[in-house]
């Protein structure tokens, strides 16, 4: 018996210090998770407000934003770090709101469970714990800035500062941690005798997809900064980083993911980094030099155009080393592998052109620029559209080895020596490119009155695909899609004919089926979708692998 108690007293004690040691780790990670904001020396920005000059169109002083007839939000800031941040925040926070509705939607039904957000929550906070060690002063006082209109809403997740610092490393960790190199990103340029007039021209998708709801509300950000070159990029509610870009002398940045290792801890997120480069670059040894000095989270190619040197690099990093990739002929072409001599023989890059889209659509896309004898930002516009697949081949609509995905947030298409940019506008890059040019956008005093700011006399028509019968089944193929991955009833017969050249829609009936135990007819869906081009060497694993199990069964 005394044997007994003391065997129950050794288990109390030792389940009593285990809970001591799970409490210690869950204050230690409260701890950590929460971030301080930045001291403000003059905080009188905080109270000015903004005026409603008109339906959507708000200005504070000379700073403005206005909702445009293409659809495209427009907004101006200038000043120091804190003062931008707050005028953006106030300007635009009804969009920050909207965007975290978004993201916290996609967020709670990629992880249903209360108790496991709650914990990813400390978790990316601990993750992230040195992650304001590897931001400048200046780019935490611009997200603190901002971070002044975010909702109280969130406040479950973090305080508005930590999770507009969390949301500018949420690319970057996600796209590691989900080996989302699958983010089927293209650029390119032309310049000397491959473009019409011999100055520079860039081209880019950026096929980045969170949800429908992420990217209706885009916003065009023209940026006059304290310090630094004034800018211009593509963005959204509360993001201060750059995905798409061009200054004032002439630099455009824009940014393909490649594939990745998971992260060891915080770095410098990638978007920073390009924003960065763009408000104080006017060279390609400027960018580099930018580049060099920062640690990244994640493996990325940052494409930059320049037109002082009349030519385009890749800046091609990962968080341990750099390389810059360069042609002789004229012409550049970045998906998402790495072409430079440091990192085209190793062993995940290796693995990227072997199993991604990624070399496909770069060779298409080389296949679609030998055929233009002088590029435009016209026949880009074309280029960036295309949906075929290597010799014109008909490879279904959606797929990722297209040029053209139909998923892309924002096409941009920049002539960085004439300081122009076209932005696409919905659905995708299939509407209208319309027309900035820089220096009249940067020569305004101000906004008085709600006008139309994009130059449409250079505006590039929308697509003839945007009023086709196919577009309309694509749409419907979109929603069918979802409909049959949650189980609800749908003619197979119609489905498969609203887009019958596409591999994932055999895949998708197929999974229908195999959740039914209907194998037979399954693997007959599967063995179909073999026969179609995929886009990934994952998915066709899968399809072989599913094949396997119909025929077990």
């Amino acid at each position: 018996m005394r044997k007994l108690n003391k065997w129950i007293r050794y288990i109390i004690y030792l389940c009593l210090g285990f809970l001591g040691l799970i409490l210690l780790f869950a204050v230690y990670l409260y701890n950590v998770a929460i971030v301080k904001p930045p001291i403000i020396k003059n905080e009188n920005v905080l109270k000015i407000e903004r005026t409603q000059i008109d339906t959507n169109c708000y200005t504070i002083g000379k700073n403005w934003i206005r909702k445009s007839k293409s659809g495209l939000w427009e907004m101006y800031v200038e000043g120091d770090a804190f003062e931008r941040g707050v005028i953006n925040g106030k300007l635009s926070k009804e969009l920050i709101y909207i965007q975290e509705i978004a993201f916290n939607d996609k967020i709670c039904k990629l992880i249903p469970s209360s108790f496991y957000r709650n914990f990813l929550k400390y978790f990316i906070g601990w993750f992230n714990r040195d992650l304001e060690k590897n931001l400048t002063e200046e780019q935490k006082l611009e997200i603190y800035g901002v971070s002044n209109s975010a909702s109280a809403e969130f406040n479950y997740i973090g305080s508005p500062y930590q999770r507009m610092m969390n949301y500018h490393a949420a690319h970057d960790i996600g796209h590691a941690l989900q080996n989302m190199a699958l983010v089927g990103c293209s650029s390119f340029a032309t310049w000397n005798e491959k473009s019409e007039d011999s100055t520079l021209i860039v081209g880019r998708n950026f096929d980045f997809f969170v949800d429908d709801k992420f990217a209706e509300n885009k916003i065009i950000e023209f940026c006059a900064p304290t310090n630094g070159y004034k800018f211009m990029m593509v963005t959204w509610g509360g993001m201060t980083g750059v995905l798409s870009g061009m200054n004032m002398e002439g630099i455009s940045v824009t940014i393909n993911s490649a594939k990745s290792t998971i992260p060891k801890g915080a770095a410098t997120p990638i978007s920073l980094l390009s924003r960065e480069i763009l408000q104080y670059s006017k060279s390609i040894d400027d960018a580099i030099s930018i580049a060099r000095k920062r640690k990244t989270f994640v493996s990325e190619s940052i494409f930059i155009g320049s037109a002082k040197d009349n030519k385009a690099i890749v800046i091609e990093k990962n968080p341990d080393t750099m390389d810059i990739y360069s042609t002789n002929i004229n012409e550049l072409i970045c998906t998402n592998h790495y072409q430079g001599n440091s990192f085209i023989n190793d062993e995940a890059n290796k693995t990227q052109m072997h199993e991604s889209a990624s070399v496909y659509r770069n060779l298409r896309i080389h296949e679609l620029l030998s055929t233009i004898s002088k590029n435009t930002p016209q026949q880009t516009a074309a280029l960036l559209r295309n949906q075929l697949g290597l010799k014109n081949k008909f490879i279904g609509y959606g797929n990722e080895k297209a040029v053209n995905q139909l998923i892309c947030h924002h096409s941009i298409i920049f002539e960085p020596g004439k300081k122009l940019a076209w932005v696409s506008t919905s659905p995708w890059q299939l509407g209208e490119y319309i027309c900035y040019d820089l220096n009249k956008i940067f020569s305004m005093n101000g906004l008085k009155k709600n006008v139309e700011l994009c130059d449409s006399l250079k505006t590039i028509p929308a697509d003839s695909f945007i009023n086709s019968i196919s577009l309309k089944n694509f749409l419907l193929f979109k929603k069918a899609t979802q409909d049959l991955r949650n189980n609800r009833a749908i003619d197979l017969k119609y489905y498969v004919n609203l887009n019958p050249e596409y591999y994932h829609t055999f895949v998708v009936a197929g999974d229908y089926l195999f959740k039914k135990s209907e194998f037979k007819k399954a693997e007959t869906y599967y063995s179909i979708a073999l026969t179609k081009v995929i886009a990934t060497k994952n998915e066709e694993n899968y399809i072989r692998t599913r094949i396997e199990k119909c025929k077990s069964h």
